[in-house]
């Protein structure tokens, strides 16, 4: 709040003009929230499609011929992990401490990166087998769902390094917090549809 003053033919008259930005940070959250809903609206969508294709093999390989459980579990760990670490970079924002906050995002990012590391690995793994999208309704679905979230992630990692450069150079100002914890909310929802991923997509899959 600003409190200037107009001088008048009666003296002079004080009135209050509310700073725009003061509004600012709950628009964009609220703006952000929005946006988190239409998202989990679209993964809601890709599930149920797999929920009705997950089961259509045209006489290929079903998720038992073609999933390697163990290696998806130490992938499922890499995303777990960046939550924990981007948790922690947003507690160091709190306290203010800059360099502890970048540390953090920095491991969040590299966790993040060994997620979509592997991912493709498995991706092109199953192409190599023949396995690749074209192959059934099963593996359409497959490559939608799991290659939808693996995008959102990689986009959540180039934002993360947009971030770790606008907080070295202007530091945990007012923006860069308020972005930060947006961007902890997509990371910590994509986490969320993962675990959805892991349960619905490999873990029944394999169990049958």
């Amino acid at each position: 709040m600003t409190t200037p003053t107009e001088h008048t033919a009666d003296g002079p008259v004080r009135f209050l003009v509310e700073e725009e930005h003061e509004h600012s940070g709950g628009s964009t959250m609220l703006g952000f929230w929005i946006y988190l809903m239409s998202d989990c609206l679209i993964f809601a969508v890709l599930f149920a499609c797999y929920g009705v294709l997950g089961r259509s093999y045209a006489a290929g390989p079903s998720p038992m011929d073609l999933f390697d459980l163990p290696l998806v579990a130490v992938n499922t760990s890499m995303l777990l992990l960046s939550s924990i670490t981007c948790g922690f970079a947003m507690l160091e924002m709190e306290r203010g401490r800059r360099g502890a906050t970048l540390a953090w995002l920095v491991v969040t990012a590299l966790f993040g990166m060994a997620f979509v590391g592997l991912e493709l690995s498995e991706f092109a793994h199953l192409i190599s087998e023949g396995a690749g999208p074209q192959r059934s309704a099963f593996l359409s679905a497959f490559f939608t769902l799991v290659g939808t979230h693996g995008l959102h992630v990689t986009v959540g990692i180039v934002w993360m390094v947009t971030m770790m450069v606008q907080v070295a150079r202007h530091g945990l100002i007012p923006d860069n917090r308020r972005r930060l914890m947006c961007l902890s909310l997509f990371w910590h929802f994509l986490d969320v549809i993962w675990i959805g991923v892991f349960t619905f997509v490999y873990l029944m899959g394999v169990l049958g």
